[in-house]
């Protein structure tokens, strides 16, 4: 009996309690919110702002790390703006990219490029040999980009990666895709390293389709003349890889194995090219051009006599990016299917 009644007492007190403590809760919530109503904000509302800058700024300061084709690791922007890559100016255009300097042979950089970087100061590379540090450190980069290792030779790398990031293609030119791919890859230009690469392959696509009937089971070679003398260009390189590979014009025999060949008037006879495209590099290989189309064998040949002979640019005929390579393929069909 007395059990009961305490119980019954102290269920009355413990519901009397809760009953003020949840009006209390209730008073002190009403009293929050209409604060809140006061002022306007909420605590969400005031934390917005640094929650949408917070993404910019992560983006701005973030690094990434990556491995170039000799294995060494560096730690580059999550989007480098300003790049040094001498001799790719082609493919860095392609992605919309204005690079710090440019390669130059003494003071002219690659002539077929000068309308978008006339305003961009040159770097000379006279004789293969790169500039030096001091140089290259006034250019500011934050990001160095070799396109073959040979540029990296004889302490070129260690002296370069002091100034900044520095990544080495082992030969970025035996395969353009690939590099423009990597390339988009560094800068965060994917979408625009696989578009321009989307671009060019239909531009080629089209003009095979184009050049099928007058090319099929034909053979070409492309002939460089300098102030030494001539030489064929083989299929790996500049026109010639054009020719070959991008066009599907099969190469002459004497080039089959071969990156070039050094030409005289006693091989003409064995030259097997329904079409021959020339160079007159830098304007000094005149006096050997004279004395080949002098030469009686020379005005033999069958595709001299078919009047299949064609001079073409030295500016971009003896370059490696997307933009020489479209100019060449312009070049080929305007020459043999107008």
């Amino acid at each position: 009996m007395l059990y009961r009644q305490w119980f019954k007492t102290m269920k009355s007190g413990s519901l009397m309690l809760l009953s003020v403590a949840i009006a209390a809760g209730l008073m002190s919530a009403c009293g929050s919110n209409a604060g809140e109503r006061e002022t306007g904000l909420s605590a969400q509302q005031t934390q917005a702002p640094q929650e949408s800058e917070t993404p910019a700024a992560t983006e701005e300061s973030a690094s990434k790390t990556v491995t170039d084709e000799q294995g060494h690791k560096l730690v580059i922007p999550f989007k480098p703006l300003k790049v040094f890559a001498p001799y790719m100016e082609d493919s860095l255009l392609s992605l919309g990219v204005l690079p710090v300097a440019q390669w130059a042979n003494g003071d002219k950089g690659q002539a077929y490029l000068q309308d978008r970087l006339q305003e961009v100061p040159t770097a000379n590379f006279t004789g293969g040999l790169p500039p030096s540090p001091e140089q290259i450190m006034g250019f500011e980069p934050d990001l160095i980009i070799l396109h073959t290792a040979h540029y990296a030779d004889n302490g070129v790398y260690d002296n370069y990666s002091k100034i900044a990031p520095t990544f080495v293609f082992n030969n970025a030119a035996g395969d353009l895709a690939g590099s423009i791919a990597k390339l988009g890859e560094l800068l965060g230009k994917e979408e625009e390293a696989k578009q321009a690469l989307a671009d060019y392959e239909q531009k080629k696509e089209e003009a095979r389709a184009k050049l099928a009937s007058i090319t099929e089971g034909k053979k070409a070679v492309l002939i460089n003349f300098n102030a030494k003398g001539m030489y064929l260009i083989g299929g790996n390189y500049f026109g010639g890889y054009v020719l070959a590979n991008e066009l599907g014009i099969r190469k002459s025999k004497l080039v089959e194995t071969k990156n070039s060949v050094d030409a005289s008037m006693e091989i003409l006879p064995e030259l097997d090219a329904d079409f021959i495209f020339t160079i007159d590099y830098a304007g000094s290989g005149a006096v050997n051009i004279k004395e080949l189309t002098d030469n009686e064998i020379w005005r033999s040949m069958p595709a001299v006599k078919a009047g299949q002979v064609f001079e073409v640019s030295d500016e971009y005929w003896t370059g490696s990016g997307l933009i020489a390579y479209s100019k060449m393929i312009d070049d080929v069909v305007g020459f043999l299917a107008p």
